[in-house]
């Protein structure tokens, strides 16, 4: 069996290279005090490469605001299980287990969701009104982010081989790779 997770340390957390003395500001991420509301979804990340102080620790979060009628589209993470705590709004979640079921669930403000790691699983706001807003916790300094729509669509895979795998045609995928084109 074959196991992948963040690797125990050997002291109580792991300094950088470039660092020669540590002080409390060192275990400090100062980088949420400043969130503005968003119109689209974006998600603030504290992850090893935003917080080096993490190293070693199997842990990181993330901020996810959602804007009225905004999805988190389908992802992976592929070194963590993912904990969502909804501080407010309603969102529906869900992931895909490895027999092709759909969990899904209607979260309320308070309510916490479990993502399994390496599972596609998505979050939607579908109140065409109000906000949501939301903290997820990893099991891992660098849970990694695998989007299924940009890897699928943004990354040169051949059109002839995504229309037959969605068994689909080449135009409409032309059409859902000029969706996910960055806009200049």
């Amino acid at each position: 069996m074959a196991r992948a997770g963040d690797p125990d340390i050997l002291s109580d957390f792991i300094v950088p290279a470039n660092v020669t003395t540590v002080y409390a500001s060192f275990f400090t991420f100062t980088g949420m005090r400043f969130l503005a509301p968003t119109t689209t979804f974006k998600v603030s990340k504290i992850s090893l490469a935003e917080f080096p102080a993490l190293n070693g620790q199997s842990v990181s979060c993330a901020v996810l605001p959602f804007p009225a009628g905004t999805p988190n589209p389908p992802h992976i993470h592929p070194r963590a299980s993912e904990f969502l705590f909804l501080i407010r709004g309603t969102l529906q979640v869900g992931f895909v287990d490895a027999t092709n079921k759909l969990f899904t669930q209607t979260l309320q403000t308070g309510d916490i969701f479990v993502f399994p790691k390496g599972l596609v699983h998505l979050q939607y706001n579908s109140d065409p009104q109000e906000p949501a807003l939301a903290i997820s916790a990893f099991g891992s300094a660098n849970a990694g982010t695998v989007s299924i729509p940009n890897t699928s669509f943004t990354t040169g895979i051949d059109n002839n081989v995504l229309a037959k795998s969605f068994k689909t045609n080449v135009a409409t995928i032309q059409a859902l790779k000029a969706g996910l084109a960055p806009k200049p």
